[in-house]
């Protein structure tokens, strides 16, 4: 006994423009589309009930190909300084902070390229504020943080600390911390915050998935595990959630940090679950332009003396990818800069895949040689079109003009041959993909009224929606049975109040989710 779709324009995405009126569904896969009269007519002795959709527009179940899902819900939890668009504001939102009952101040999102002066506050303006609790600010970027003077106390972090491993200790002329911490720098404080217990962990992925449902999606690729102490029992955190729970069914699948698996047994990793599944090994090659982190082949054109920093040597990325195969897992590398594309090509090709695909997550500055090489291994190419957006037009000053031909190149890839799956990489960025989707066909904030920045890298509406449906299926080997509607495939569906295939992109900001279907059932009804 089924389930019969209907009174909606279902967009199959197996080709452009092409739609059905209804879809029957049993034991949570597509079994037949068409016309509805033909449906009802053929199955009417099966059809267990038919479901109404309000004349609303039926998408494959939209899946974001790159988050942290428990990094969203930290961010709904806490301080969020993300919509803050000035140093003054800044201060203010988080001396509201200072008395509440928590030990620490924590806070999310901060970027100061949405100041009008650039502020990066000091260890000693954050100490007007709390000179007793300790303050950790993460930047928008999450490869950052602004800490105050009793957490680098708590941290041991002195004018005699040496920059660790793949970070940066931010001092000044004098040699002292000025409180900035870049890339592997934040662990010598995070280490020290308070954890989540599990209670307080599931609460965290309950928020999280409320909020992903509200917003469309039926799926994430999210990497998790090693941030909450031991991964086992975070992965367990997700199986209670995920898999007990009529209320919080979300298709999650989590990859798994490369110190999260020297953790992990192939038993835990390969457990056969409805809805929460591990993936490919994820590791990190460099930082992030907006602190001038991700590693580039030349320096930054706005600070000369740098080109970013390498997480990990040619050798340790080699040994990372050696060990993944020995584990039998492909890779999921985060790669901004194109020096750290060229280490990561180096060490695949050192280290071939022995089946799917290797992933490369950001790809955001390429040169014409390294697609090239990228060409003839079995990759897909995770990106984030939400990043122009939030990235131009300052990081037009990080790059230079003669870089950025290929950077953030969407359209290029796909001309290319990539295939490409679509994310937010949220809690950096609003887990909404209609604003990736957006960001995909206009390449520009929502707010601006020109045609884009680079505007020959726009997509097509049909090449954004995919970066969310087929692609995000492809990225895990799932084009089988995830990304379209059709027979076989299973019953994801995201339905939303305009066809965002056809209107003006602008119009995608203004269009509402109706319904977010998961596995044959409604999780969120507007």
């Amino acid at each position: 006994m089924g389930t019969l779709w209907h009174n909606a324009i279902f967009y199959t995405m197996e080709k452009e423009q092409e739609t059905v009126e209804a879809v029957f569904v049993e034991n949570g896969e597509i079994k037949a589309l068409g016309l509805y009269d033909e449906l009802e007519k053929r199955y009417r002795d099966d059809i267990l009930e038919k479901r109404d959709l309000k004349g609303g527009y039926v998408y494959p179940g939209f899946v974001d190909s790159h988050l942290h899902m428990l990094g969203h819900g930290e961010k709904l939890l806490r301080l969020d300084l993300s919509e803050i668009f000035s140093s003054q504001a800044m201060l203010e939102k988080i001396q509201k902070s200072v008395h509440d009952d928590s030990s620490w101040i924590i806070g999310e999102g901060w970027n100061e390229n949405n100041f009008i002066d650039r502020k990066i506050f000091h260890r000693e303006e954050l100490d007007t504020i709390s000179n007793d609790k300790p303050m950790y600010l993460s930047r928008i970027c999450r490869h950052a943080a602004l800490v105050n003077t009793e957490a680098l106390h708590i941290a041991g972090i002195t004018k005699e600390t040496a920059n660790p491993s793949g970070g940066v200790i931010v001092k000044d002329a004098d040699g002292e911390p000025t409180g900035l911490l870049l890339d592997e720098a934040v662990e010598l404080v995070k280490k020290h915050m308070p954890k989540w217990d599990p209670k307080q962990l599931s609460n965290v992925l309950r928020t999280s998935i409320k909020d992903l449902h509200r917003v469309g999606l039926t799926g994430g690729h999210t990497e998790d595990l090693s941030y909450y102490g031991n991964p086992l029992k975070t992965l367990r955190v997700f199986e209670e959630v995920i898999e007990h729970s009529h209320e919080h069914t979300f298709r999650a699948h989590l990859l798994v940090h490369h110190k999260a698996l020297e953790q992990l047994k192939d038993d835990s990793l390969n457990q056969k679950r409805k809805y929460v599944e591990t993936g490919a090994m994820k590791f990190f090659t460099d930082g992030a332009l907006g602190g001038r982190t991700a590693l580039l082949s030349e320096p930054y054109t706005d600070d000369p003396s740098t080109s970013g920093v390498a997480i990990h040597e040619q050798s340790q990325v080699n040994e990372l990818i050696k060990y993944a195969r020995e584990r039998g897992l492909n890779i999921a590398a985060h790669v901004i800069g194109d020096a750290a594309l060229e280490m990561t090509l180096n060490a695949i090709e050192a280290h071939p895949s022995l089946h799917g695909r290797d992933r490369l997550i950001h790809v955001q500055v390429l040169r014409k040689d390294l697609l090239e090489r990228m060409k003839n291994l079995p990759l897909i190419l995770d990106i984030q079109p939400r990043f122009v957006a939030s990235d131009f037009p300052w990081v037009q000053e990080r790059l230079g003009m003669e870089r950025l031909p290929l950077s953030f190149a969407w359209k290029t890839l796909l001309k290319e041959g990539f295939m490409c799956a679509g994310g937010s990489d949220a809690p950096i960025e609003p887990a909404d993909p209609l604003l990736g989707i957006h960001a995909a066909i206009t390449r520009r904030k929502p707010e601006d009224g020109h045609q884009g920045y680079n505007p020959v890298e726009r997509l097509t509406a049909f090449e954004a929606v995919q970066l969310f449906t087929a692609g995000s299926a492809f990225a895990i080997s799932a084009e089988q049975t995830r990304g379209k509607i059709k027979e076989g495939y299973l019953a994801d569906f995201t339905v939303l109040s305009k066809d965002i295939l056809t209107v003006d992109p602008d119009e995608i900001l203004e269009t509402n989710v109706l319904y977010t279907i998961i596995d044959n059932k409604v999780v969120y009804h507007r």
